[in-house]
């Protein structure tokens, strides 16, 4: 299973839109550029996550797009699903097409299926918009700690 651009982008707009909460609202643009995300297709994107009342947007000179609860509140899977619709390895996992298929009692694969099911959606449901910013903080001050620890020694080298 491969997640498409939708969930790939809508996602890591969801988590830019979580970097600014509580700053105002931000422009699409900043969004798209950040990301690195095309502006039309994000645009696109950022509709169907305000209907599924996910964000919400702001008119005017100053506007563009807020996250309508706090990034602890959004899960992966609230993105995701509205974005994607149901995430499995498999269509007999599905619950709309469980009983399509003739050998589901007997299928020696259904449940590696419905244990991958299991964990993407354990996954997903336990993680937050503020868990990935965490995560994020936590990857930029590991690599500023680096980058200092660098110039130290470099310091030290020139002394000697």
């Amino acid at each position: 299973m491969i997640l498409s651009t939708k969930g790939r982008y809508g996602l890591k707009a969801m988590f830019e839109l979580g970097l600014h909460h509580g700053t105002g609202p931000v422009p699409l643009k900043v969004i798209a550029e950040k990301q690195r995300i095309p502006e039309n297709y994000l645009e696109q994107l950022i509709a169907i996550l305000r209907k599924a009342g996910l964000v919400r947007s702001v008119r005017g000179a100053q506007g563009g797009y807020m996250l309508m609860k706090q990034p602890e509140n959004i899960t992966v899977a609230d993105v995701l699903l509205t974005l994607e619709g149901p995430l499995a390895p498999s269509e007999c996992v599905l619950e709309s097409e469980s009983s399509s298929c003739d050998n589901a009692e007997k299928c020696i694969t259904r449940t590696v299926w419905e244990k991958i099911l299991i964990s993407i959606h354990d996954v997903i449901d336990g993680m937050t918009l503020q868990d990935m910013i965490d995560d994020h903080q936590k990857i930029n001050h590991t690599e500023e700690n680096d980058q200092q620890e660098n110039q130290n020694v470099k310091e030290q080298e020139m002394m000697l």
